[in-house]
């Protein structure tokens, strides 16, 4: 009976401490988001694009007499402030969200939208992976909780799915295993943009998050699928950077990736392990552009090259 009793006080004490590191890590992210602003800017015809200092998680803003339609929701503590900016260009009412990917930084804001009668969409696979807690590819894969269930996606789709306001197209489809295996690239014909969420960023090289599906492989046919759309005129959304950016930077940063993809395949025919590889800087070329970024450096993007490659088995864990 004795022994009973100290169990139930050691699960009521590890209870207690759960519930005070989670609302400890609710709170502390409040306080690192208590001072940013955002910022919105045209990006062509209807399009608007909002972001945070650092340029992360951007999100797309179609405005129309019938509502607004966004792309993307940044964090939890920033949903209220992105309210607030979409009423900087348009007094109607939110109506539709649309989910690049799974990560944090891009579905954050989905409850708290929900609760305004938002009505979310995404790739099957998004809800899927919303339905446990997430792991992302930064600093060796760290976790954080499983989404509220009012964060998930109400409607979710296999390929693709169309939108039409006013007469005016908005288009999300699913894009080749790339950033992760429930990509969206949202599409506005009629203003000429694209939102390629993290696909595509002007900040560092393609994150690959191999525990949720990325590939090196579908990062290459996604944009080469986003050049292929994309015409002389087009605007296009990243999912990070503080630019909104033409073709041409799209072409560079497939052409960077295609690149370093084959260099490590000839140091992988050359019979080279990875602690070979690593010291001969495949990516020395581009690290002065694309190599700033702290947490996502060569030594984070070579190596899931070179496993995804054939040059070894990649442990996740």
């Amino acid at each position: 009976m004795l022994r009973q009793a100290r169990l139930v006080v050691f699960a009521l004490a590890a209870l207690c401490m759960a519930i005070g590191a989670a609302g400890a890590g609710g709170q502390n992210q409040a306080d690192r988001f208590a001072g940013v602003e955002l910022t919105i800017v045209p990006v062509a015809g209807r399009v608007h694009m909002v972001s945070r200092p650092g340029g992360g998680g951007n999100v797309g803003v179609f405005s129309v007499p019938d509502g607004v339609l966004l792309v993307d929701s940044l964090v939890e503590p920033l949903a209220g402030r992105l309210v607030d900016a979409v009423r900087q260009v348009s007094d109607g009412d939110i109506r539709f969200l649309i989910n690049t990917h799974v990560h944090p930084d891009h579905i954050g804001g989905n409850e708290p939208l929900a609760r305004r009668d938002v009505l979310i969409f995404a790739h099957d696979n998004l809800r899927v992976r919303a339905l446990e807690r997430l792991r992302t590819p930064r600093r060796g894969g760290r976790f954080s909780p499983q989404p509220a269930a009012g964060a998930r996606p109400v409607v979710t789709f296999d390929s693709a799915v169309s939108f039409h306001f006013n007469g005016e197209d908005v288009r999300a489809f699913l894009a080749p295993a790339a950033h992760t295996d429930g990509d969206a690239f949202v599409h506005f014909p009629d203003s000429d943009v694209l939102h390629l969420g993290d696909v595509f960023r002007t900040t560092s090289y393609p994150i690959v998050d191999v525990y949720n599906g990325g590939t090196v492989a579908g990062t290459i046919k996604a944009l080469e699928a986003a050049v292929a759309m994309a015409g002389p005129d087009t605007r296009v959304i990243p999912g990070h950077g503080l630019e909104v950016v033409g073709r041409d930077a799209l072409v560079g940063f497939l052409d960077m990736t295609v690149d370093i993809r084959d260099r490590v395949q000839a140091l992988i025919a050359e019979g080279r392990t990875l602690e070979e590889v690593m010291p001969g800087r495949p990516t020395a070329a581009y690290d002065a552009q694309w190599g700033q970024e702290a947490t996502w450096t060569a030594n984070d993007f070579v190596p899931i090259v070179f496993y995804e490659l054939g040059g070894g088995s990649l442990f996740v864990r």
